[in-house]
């Protein structure tokens, strides 16, 4: 009786252990595939390429965010339109990073400013620069503009940056 009934528990146990296992969740990858869990930040070809030496990323003022936001506010259309000016008349490719502040983490983070990055591409797009000419990166939380902890500088590290490759 005894074997039967651990023979019966381990039946039934068997087949819920895999349930158990530690699945890794699945990374958030934007259009170029650039960024892999535990890459480091200097071998990724996306953040490669946003800070190679031929990449100008001082030309434009970077669009800001709102809190755990990717929604690319009115204030901040003007900035797109001098990008899309730009890509237009130059034909040049615009790399768009997106940061967030420090808070949460690194995979939550790097997600957010990927889909940060995707909706500044999107707005470009709509007004009209070729999906083409437009790639994404996402650095998350890494490279604040301003290191501290307060209110003050995480309105500040919530952007998104543009590079244009010369």
């Amino acid at each position: 009786m005894k074997n039967k009934f651990s023979l019966l528990t381990l039946l039934v146990i068997l087949p819920l252990l895999p349930a158990c296992a530690n699945k890794k969740k699945q990374q958030y990858a934007g259009i170029d595939g650039d960024y892999v869990a535990g890459t480091p930040l200097s071998e990724r070809s996306g953040s490669a390429n946003f800070m190679a030496a031929n990449v100008n990323r001082t030309e434009f003022s970077p669009i800001t965010f709102a809190f755990d936001s990717t929604s690319v506010s009115s204030d901040q259309q003007e900035k797109i339109n001098k990008v899309v000016q730009l890509v237009r008349s130059s034909g040049q490719t615009v790399i768009v990073a997106g940061f967030t502040d420090d808070r949460g983490t690194e995979e939550y983070n790097r997600s957010l400013g990927e889909r940060r990055a995707l909706a500044v591409r999107q707005s470009l797009i709509e007004k009209g620069v070729a999906g083409s000419k437009v790639q994404t990166v996402s650095f998350g939380k890494e490279m604040p503009v301003d290191p501290a902890s307060n209110e003050a500088a995480w309105t500040k590290n919530r952007r998104a940056e543009f590079g244009i490759v010369k």
